[in-house]
Parts: structure tokens; sequence; C-alpha cells
């Protein structure tokens, strides 16, 4: 057998296995670093978060990122250099954490990386019959493997596409295994760049969760605050759109998109929501003369309202009134969005820090447990839903 086979067979008969989880997201703002101790699988899966930390990505990486994030028009070569490069970078700051930690690396049984997304491409977003729902992440799984020493798991999206799938939101498989409570319904909200929910219901029956986007979270807030404000990465604590006033006009010119109106469920990203959407908004509005407040004010009020009605239409008909919400992402330390979804829904706010798991490390921690459900499970049935195929996700990267 060989060696890096007999190696991931052992990892998969220990009790306990130690997992590293990354998470980027399209807010292109640096790499979560998530270090797990995982026990069991599927529906008793065990987490203890040991280690956590954010680092930034520095101007120069964001500056080459956005030359093909999301544009449909790219250097093609230059991305086939980044997909190495992110996974060099990726591998670098994974050893500087674990240097920090004083943790060996050969104390770490796998790596679970999400990879850094530059293209989201659902049919219902691209409209091209004869192709299938795309996605795609860079920072190759082998240059982690490589230069960590650790088995790596990565590029989890294209199974959950192959499996019928839209790529998106992955959160829903580990959301289930630790944050499910039988006899609540929880509906666990993670506003990063994009905006979407797991409903998990009070029987717990695996079948009956769902799972959405709901639309922009903080892309637009993030973008339109960069544009005016350079030095800033986004509105901190809503400083700018706390003195403006939301403009009803714009605001119904941008919720007035099909994406709204297709059925649940259903992702997007910054290929739809991004600054040319807002600037197409103002116009068809006439408010391209309001001020900067004014449409930071009006663009949190539209990741709120969106986020609120997706989450009201798709619960409508669960006979239990009682709810909690769990938040997580960078969404949750937005004082105005939070105040006005407290206004729009009429539950229990809590943060999955409540639960145990730091909001900020909560997608980096899901990964690593859809590496450890690879490994070591595979099991549960969700059922044969659009939207969660019951699949393990994930390739395997060896490092020798």
């Amino acid at each position: 057998m060989n060696h890096n086979i007999q190696a991931l067979y052992n990892i998969a008969q220990k009790p306990v296995r130690k997992i590293i989880g990354l998470m980027s997201g399209t807010s292109l703002d640096g790499l979560d670093i998530a270090l797990c101790e995982i026990s069991e699988a599927g529906e008793n899966t065990k987490v203890n978060l040991l280690e956590f930390d954010t680092i930034d990505y520095s101007e120069d990486i964001k500056t080459e990122i956005r030359k093909v994030f999301a544009k449909e028009v790219i250097d093609f070569k230059h991305l086939a250099l980044l997909n190495e490069w992110i996974g060099l970078l990726h591998a670098d700051m994974i050893l500087q954490c674990l240097k920090k930690w004083n943790i060996p690396t050969h104390e770490v049984d796998l790596i679970a990386s999400h990879g850094q997304t530059v293209m989201h491409a659902p049919k219902i977003l691209h409209h091209q019959e004869k192709f299938p729902n795309a996605t795609l992440q860079i920072g190759d799984g082998d240059h982690i493997a490589v230069k960590t020493g650790i088995i790596t798991l990565s590029d989890f999206r294209q199974k959950h596409i192959a499996a019928g799938g839209e790529g998106a939101p992955l959160a829903v498989y580990g959301d289930y295994f630790i944050f499910g409570k039988k006899g609540e319904n929880r509906i666990m909200l993670n506003m990063g760049g994009i905006a979407n929910f797991t409903f998990l219901p009070s029987n717990m029956h695996p079948e009956t969760i769902f799972v959405t986007d709901t639309g922009t979270g903080n892309t637009l807030l993030d973008a339109f605050t960069r544009l005016y404000f350079p030095e800033k990465a986004y509105d901190t604590n809503a400083e700018i759109a706390k003195k403006g006033n939301v403009n009803p006009q714009l605001l119904k010119v941008l919720k007035a998109n099909d994406f709204f109106k297709k059925p649940f469920p259903k992702t997007t990203g910054p290929e739809l929501f991004n600054l040319e959407y807002v600037r197409i908004a103002q116009k068809e509005s006439q408010t391209e003369c309001i001020s900067i407040n004014d449409v930071l004010a009006t663009l949190t009020r539209f990741s709120a309202e969106t986020i609120a009605e997706a989450i009201k239409l798709s619960i409508e008909n669960i006979a239990d009134e009682s709810f909690t919400i769990y938040m997580s992402g960078g969404g949750m330390h937005n004082p105005l969005l939070v105040s006005w979804l407290k206004e729009l829904l009429p539950f229990t706010f809590l943060k999955t820090n409540d639960l145990g798991i730091s909001g900020d490390a909560k997608e980096a921690v899901l990964f690593a447990i859809l590496a450890n459900e690879t490994v070591s499970g595979g099991t549960s049935n969700f059922g044969n839903r659009k939207g969660i195929p019951s699949v393990t996700m994930g390739k395997i990267s060896f490092p020798s």
C-alpha cells in the first residue's frame, strides 16, 4: 500500500483528528485559519476549536486577485499563475500560524482548504443552457500539501455541483452536524460578502433542512466604501451609513432584480452584485446625485431587507413560530445591519459564539468538518433534494 494511503487510513481510524480549516471569502480580506480537534462524524461530530487567526491579505495580494475576481474577461496566464501562487501563500500562512501556536506540523492530521473563489457561475446567473452550474476556487491543494507536509483536502465545491447542487452554500452540512438541536428551530445566518442561511428545524430530520443564499451581505457595502474611501476596507461600525438616510427609489430598483424572484434554493456572488449593479440602479432610479452616506445607508437596508424577506419566505409554512437566529460572518459586526434585521424579524438574535464557535471562525471550522466527513464519515442522508446532495467533498492531495 502506498504510504500516503496508509497514513490517510490511520488518520481515519483515530478517535480524535487535528484538522486545520481554511476560508478566504469574496470579501478578499484575508485567510481564516482554524485549528480544530474533531472526533466522530456525521450527526455525532464533536468539535473543539483550539486556535484561530485571520491573516490579512496585503494590498498586493488583493490587487493580483482582483485582476481576475468575478471578471468575464481576464488574462488567462495570470489566472494560472495565481492558482499556484495563492496555494503557496496559504501554505506560508499556515506555517506562520503553527509556529506562532508552537505546534509542529506532524501533529496536524489534515488541512481543509476552501481556496479563493474567483468565479461563481450557477445556471441562474450564466443562462447558458448547454453548460452546467460552475464555480472556480484557486490556491492549488498540491502546493499546500507539499509545502506544509500535511495531507490536504481542497476544491470542495466541485463534488456538490457534480451531484446536482450549485456549489454553495456548503455550510449546511457542518451547521447540521454541530449546531442542530432537537426542540429548537435554528437559523444559522452567515453574512459574508454574500449572505446565506441554514434553517435547522426542531425535528432534526436531515431531509427537512433548508439552505440558500439570500443575495448581498457585505460585498456592495465594502466595494462602495473602498470606492470613495480607499484607505478603508469596509464601513467600520457603519459610521458612514449611519449618517445617511435610506433612499426609497434606489432601494426599490436594487430589489427589482430577477434573482430575488427565482425559487429557493439559489446561489449568487459578486458576479451579479458589484459596483456596476449599484451604478445601473442609481441611473434607473435617478439617484446619482444623492450623498455617499445615503447610498451606503440604502445598500445596508438592501442587505437587511433581502435577508429578512428570504428567511420569512422560507419558513412561512412552519407551524412553530419560535425561531432563534445565530449570526456569523463580518456582517454580524455591522450594528446598523443587525439593528434593521432585528426590526424586520421578530426572533431571538444570538451569535454562533453563544454555541461555542466564534462567528468569525465558523466558516473555516465548517470546512474542517467537511474534510473530517470525507475521511471518517459519509453516512448521513440528506435526501435527494436540490441544493443539499448527500455527498462527501474535497480532492485529496498528498505531501509526497
